[in-house]
């Protein structure tokens, strides 16, 4: 039985109710939505407001009943969910009480609202008070947490620093270089031990003292300035030779880098300078530059110094007197390196410069050892020098004397070029370049020679070696060409084959002979490969004259004895006869008798191996006489080759007739055929026709020309 005082308790809402709280929750959660971040999809947040709405009808059904005002779990429970989506804001409980306030009072399930009207507003008030309390928590809470976090940041950050200068302390206390901290003023706040034991305090006895006042006074002012461009951020950091100043007074050569500290707001806060003693750096640095311009072995001045003392030396020099400079290299060095060994082969270049120092102890010289075994004097001349060829004459005498290394006694001649003399405004490459030429020559000359050098031949020396240096350029752009002359029979004067030369005409230079290309191209290395390509051109176009013309001709070509020598040499012709298909019995190869007798390389063997191969091997000869062509003897030689220009008017009875007469004899007792070289005139070709020579060359039968122009003369020969 119901009391009559309270309204009864409706029943769960029918489905129509559901249906209208169900609008509500809709409403509720559009305007909710609207006002700030909820983070929920608006279907998840709707029903999660429906949920809501049903606990708080519950709660005003609760209020009605005796004894229970209602829920406050549920309303604080409430209250937090809202807190918990973003919806706690004064906005946001204004819309809560306005949506709910009157739509739970339109709800079925509250109908009459004056009877409800009192339990929705007690359960709404409820609800913002718990939505505000619920607010208020969640500020305590982050607030607190926040305040953890500042904590826990602030201890992190002094345990951090405390590290860092335990750390810093620890670098300092250790470290070799030198470490003071200053303020922006220059005053010192930290030092380390090793500091001060540079500038001979002990630590804290330089701390509160001014940087500056450390700094040798010379240097002090512009140090200050240093810092305070660094200070003012125009340089990162400063590094530079520095002196400071001991307890004692004497400066100390310091190597200085100095760096800010930067504090809060990346302002400068202090200047962190690094020292380190400079007194080993600068032996260190000393003893590097003198390995740079020292010979390691000698201890000579090696070719960069004496190249720049050289200069010095040249304007310091007697105008009247001047200097001479001479270039010395050991001859056959090489043979006592590689016969004894690297070690015997340094000792001896050792004995030879303290040799060299004591000739020279009594002028004022310069001695270089420029590498290998080559070495240079500079001699400022003065009155009691002697000259060049006394001086020379000198050296060659001690050197001469044997030295014993490892009780081998061992002496070298030594060939030597010389500058005496020369002018004082000359510069030092240039006169290093002329004893150059002049050693050159002396070498050239046999061992043990020395040359003095001279303005003309070092110019023809100089146009020389240009013409050498651009003969391969010339080569590859085609103006070194091929020439052709006649090779004839003495018997009848007709064409028997041709012999194929060199030929270049530079610009600006008279035209150059085959024997000046060879010597050029034998120079550089050039003649292998030229060699090669005029055999091959040759035998082409003497193969296009035998198809064209129906000559049957010979070809001669002349090899330089670094082409006698060639261990390919045998591929090269075999490879040029089967690219030309040229007939390798019509191929006459000459080879020099000076490659043969000197025994280089493989001229022996290269020589039955072109016999073998079918080719007609010629021995050249040069001078007169019967020594070389009696080397002939085993030989496999189909031809000799005379380069002899006899007078024509040796007599018959003469001394050099007979000789000359027996030549042939001599080559034909050996099996080969003669073939003379260097006719210019009739009489000379009798001469060598009643000797029995067979074959001639020479400007009497043609000179070397093109091969167009060499056509006419078949004809005229023939």
């Amino acid at each position: 039985m119901t009391d009559p005082g309270r309204h009864p308790i409706p029943e769960p809402p029918p489905e129509p109710g559901r249906r209208e709280r169900g609008l509500l929750a809709r409403k509720w959660a559009y305007l909710l939505g609207g006002i700030g971040y909820v983070p929920l999809v608006h279907a998840s947040f709707e029903a999660e407001l429906a949920t809501l709405l049903d606990a708080l009808c519950a709660e005003v059904y609760e209020s009605g009943q005796e004894h229970s005002p209602g829920s406050t779990g549920a309303l604080e429970a409430a209250g937090a969910r809202l807190a918990e989506l973003n919806c706690a804001s004064g906005q946001s409980i204004t819309v809560t009480m306005g949506v709910l306030g009157k739509g739970l009072l339109t709800l079925p399930e509250f109908q009459p609202a004056e009877e409800f009207a009192e339990r929705v507003v007690g359960v709404l008030g409820a609800l913002a008070a718990s939505v505000v309390v619920a607010a208020q928590n969640a500020t305590l809470a982050q607030q607190e947490s926040l305040k953890l976090s500042m904590l826990k940041a602030v201890r992190d950050a002094k345990y951090e620093l405390r590290t860092a200068q335990a750390r810093f302390d620890e670098v300092a206390t250790s470290s070799a270089s030198g470490i003071l901290v200053a303020g922006l003023d220059g005053t010192l706040v930290t030092v380390n031990a090793a500091a001060g034991v540079m500038l001979g305090h002990a630590p804290d006895e330089l701390t509160g003292r001014d940087l500056f006042e450390l700094v040798h006074p010379d240097y002090r002012p512009v140090l200050r300035e240093d810092y305070r461009a660094l200070s003012a951020g125009k340089v990162e950091r400063i590094q530079q030779s520095q002196r400071l100043l001991h307890r004692d007074g004497e400066p100390v050569s310091v190597s200085l880098t100095a760096s800010l500290l930067r504090g809060a707001g990346d302002e400068p806060s202090h200047f962190v300078t690094v020292v380190e003693d400079g007194t080993e750096l600068l032996l260190l640095q000393n003893e590097l530059s003198r390995q740079a311009l020292h010979d390691v072995l000698t201890g000579l001045p090696n070719r960069q110094c004496f190249s720049t003392r050289m200069e010095t030396s040249l304007s310091k020099a007697d105008p009247e007197l001047g200097v001479t400079l001479l270039r010395l290299e050991l001859d056959a060095f090489a043979v006592v390196r590689n016969g004894l060994g690297e070690r015997v082969a340094e000792q001896l270049l050792v004995i030879v410069a303290q040799r060299l120092k004591s000739v020279l102890a009594g002028e004022k010289a310069l001695i270089s050892r420029f590498g290998g075994a080559e070495f240079a004097v500079l001699v400022e001349n003065a009155p009691s020098t002697p000259a060049p060829v006394h001086l020379v004459h000198e050296l060659r005498r001690e050197l001469a004397e044997p030295a014993y290394v490892d009780e081998h006694g061992l002496a070298l001649s030594v060939s030597i070029g010389v500058v005496s003399r020369p002018a004082q405004d000359r510069e030092a490459a240039d006169l290093l370049r002329e004893s150059h030429q002049a050693l050159r020559r002396a070498k050239a000359n046999g061992h043990g020679q020395w040359e003095l050098s001279h303005p003309e031949q070092d110019r023809l020396d100089r146009e020389t070696d240009a013409l050498a240096a651009t003969m391969p350029g010339a080569f590859e752009h085609g103006d070194v060409e091929a020439r052709y002359r006649p090779l004839v029979r003495l018997a009848d004067g007709a064409v028997h084959g041709v012999e194929v030369l060199l030929g270049w005409d530079p610009p600006g230079v008279d035209p150059l002979t085959d024997r000046q290309c060879r010597r050029l191209a034998e120079t550089t290395g050039l003649m292998l490969p030229l060699g090669q390509w005029l055999l091959a051109t040759a035998c082409r176009q003497v193969g296009w004259w035998r198809q064209r013309l129906d000559r049957d001709l010979r070809l001669l070509v002349s090899l330089s004895p670094h082409q006698a020598a060639d261990t390919d040499l045998l591929t090269r012709v075999v490879g040029v006869l089967e690219e030309t298909r040229f007939p390798a019995e019509r191929l006459l190869i000459e080879l020099p008798m000076l490659a043969l007798a000197a025994d280089l390389g493989e001229t022996g063997d290269n020589l039955r191996a072109l016999a073998d191969l079918g080719v007609r091997p010629v021995i050249g000869v040069r001078g007169l006489g019967d020594g070389a062509l009696a080397m002939l003897a085993g030989l496999p030689a189909h031809g000799v080759r005379l380069d002899c220009e006899p007078s024509d008017g040796a007599g018959p009875d003469s001394p050099v007739a007979g000789l000359l007469r027996e030549l042939p004899g001599l080559a034909h007792r050996a099996g080969a055929d003669v073939i003379v070289d260097g006719l210019t005139t009739a009489g000379q070709a009798r001469f060598w026709l009643d000797a029995g020579a067979e074959l001639a060359v020479g400007d009497h039968f043609g000179a070397p020309c093109r091969p167009d122009e060499l056509a006419k003369a078949f004809g005229d020969l023939g």
